[in-house]
């Protein structure tokens, strides 16, 4: 049974996908759609940040 927040993100992902393709989308899960759509791009980059009123253990980044 699909949540009501699987069925938002079934429905951004779907219009992601027509505005990408100009197509309609695959039967697919949002998660599904999002990683067809992102699936090939390249991991981005993270530069730290410099901000004089952080500290550095204010800062989070992804992990690797």
């Amino acid at each position: 049974m699909a949540t009501q927040r699987d069925s938002r993100i079934r429905q951004e992902a779907a219009a992601l996908w027509r505005e990408l393709y100009q197509e309609p989308p695959p039967a697919a899960e949002g998660a599904d759609l999002l990683d067809m759509i992102v699936g090939g791009l390249p991991e981005p980059s993270y530069d730290r940040i410099a901000n004089p009123h952080l500290r550095p253990a204010n800062i989070s980044f992804p992990k690797r």
